[in-house]
């Protein structure tokens, strides 16, 4: 196992390397560029997710199918990674991960109009699509639909799963004593109400529940920088400067150099918000929707309220508190800070992460459902769906960095194909762009959806 595991981190060291990152950020600025800044209509998709009435074919509602994004992408990499990224690049990082968020909605806006365009509608009635039915439909490459199918419900299993269940019940066995056990029987019995009830199921809990977990987390987080306002203006100005320029040693902070800021910043701004990554767009083509359009655009406004909003709030959080000095990493790091909220601090904190975790399992869970129905058909589903309860059980119980290690390069493999479908498909999102949004018809009912 430990040799697997070497090799796993060997690996990950190549395939989150500089090509990787290269590729990601440049499909990010090359979409800002070809769709015209795309992101200045982001208040437009606010506006179109908040309606929850049927506008079209499909499964969920447009709110629906973008809290159910939002499920699996807020999660403990809003706190733990952007304290890594704090940790290895110092204040500076945060400068990039919150532009890498900006980029990443041109991104985040291509995939899900993609998703919508080449959705099918199963025998049954159901909607299914994302990255596999745009390989297969919109390039025809088969092959690589099904090598980015293996790659999902690898990777769910993986960061969707049980490392979400392990840091957990890690956290309420340091801090309240819980036994792992416990914690990871509740998780699956909680999960199994949820999920198997299917994608209608999840999406009416990720609409109660991910509202509620994000305000409460970013009030705790605006709380404390009110309790600590008097130097904000020169966190803000540090965290620019040093984006720019790196930081010296400072407190129980080693010192970081200005690569290290940019590196360590996009590497966990785009692992944040994933953008690219091919995960949000397979429940984006269950959305309600007029036109593959309107969704885009309702998507692209999660990797605004993931990385633009809440991992900036998490990075001014940690740097203006003092956290980063500490010498703390990870979730140490965010516990210290939100140590500066009398009382209550640690059970914002807590209540937040566990919500995040407990999202992101049932999110994730409909990405590796869709991957596995795509590769064995229906029959698979109810048996993944068991096994994925099981697996929330045995992450909790269980050390697993050779999971982690593992969903780490099974992520980088999906966002590869899926980015090869995204430039090459990169007229088709142009010319849809430009006739639902650029020529004003928006409202129109597209005769090409299922």
């Amino acid at each position: 196992m430990e040799l697997i595991d070497k090799f796993f981190v060997w690996l990950n060291g190549y395939l989150w390397g500089p090509p990787l990152l290269v590729l990601l950020l440049g499909t990010h600025l090359f979409f800002t560029l070809r769709l015209r800044f795309i992101q200045r209509h982001v208040g437009l998709g606010i506006r179109i997710s908040l309606g929850r009435k049927k506008e079209g074919s499909g499964d969920i509602s447009q709110f629906g199918a973008l809290t159910t994004a939002l499920a699996a992408t807020i999660g403990t990499g809003n706190v733990v990674g952007v304290a890594t990224a704090v940790a290895l690049g110092g204040p500076g990082a945060i400068f990039w991960v919150w532009l890498t968020g900006v980029f990443g909605i041109s991104t985040k806006y291509a995939e899900a109009l993609l998703a919508v365009k080449y959705r099918v509608q199963t025998p049954d009635g159901w909607i299914a699509g994302g990255p596999m039915y745009v390989l297969q439909n919109g390039l025809k490459q088969r092959w690589l639909a099904i090598l980015f199918s293996i790659f999902t419900a690898v990777a769910a299993f993986g960061i969707g799963n049980m490392v979400q269940a392990n840091s957990i019940a890690t956290m309420l066995s340091d801090t309240a004593g819980i036994s792992p056990w416990l914690t990871g029987a509740a998780m699956a019995v909680l999960v199994a109400i949820v999920i198997i009830g299917g994608i209608r199921s999840i999406a009416r809990v990720c609409e109660m529940l991910v509202p509620f977990m994000a305000a409460l987390y970013v009030l705790g987080c605006l709380a404390i920088l009110a309790i600590t306002a008097s130097t904000l203006p020169e966190t803000i100005a540090l965290i620019v400067r040093s984006a720019f320029t790196g930081h010296a040693a400072a407190g129980g902070f080693v010192g970081a150099t200005m690569m290290a800021a940019i590196r360590f910043g996009i590497a966990r701004g785009l692992f944040s918000n994933e953008s690219g990554l091919g995960s949000a767009p397979i429940v984006a083509a269950a959305a309600q929707t007029k036109n593959p359009v309107r969704q885009a655009l309702v998507s692209s406004t999660g990797t605004f309220w993931d990385t633009v909003v809440v991992c900036a709030m998490t990075g001014l959080v940690l740097v203006n508190t003092g956290a980063w000095q500490t010498g703390l990493t990870g979730a140490r790091m965010t516990s210290a800070a939100f140590g500066h909220l009398p009382g209550i601090g640690s059970i914002v904190l807590s209540t937040g992460l566990f919500t995040f975790v407990f999202s992101t399992m049932i999110g994730w869970s409909y990405y590796g459902e869709r991957a596995i129905e795509y590769l064995f058909g229906k029959r698979a589903i109810l048996p993944y769906r068991w096994i994925w309860v099981m697996s929330a059980f045995a992450g909790a119980v269980a050390a697993v960095p050779v999971v982690w290690n593992f969903a780490d390069s099974a992520n980088a493999l999906m966002a590869i194909p899926n980015l090869v479908s995204l430039l090459l498909l990169s007229n088709v999102i142009v010319s849809e762009t430009r006739r639902y949004l650029w020529l004003g018809n928006l409202e129109q009912e597209s005769a090409e959806q299922a």
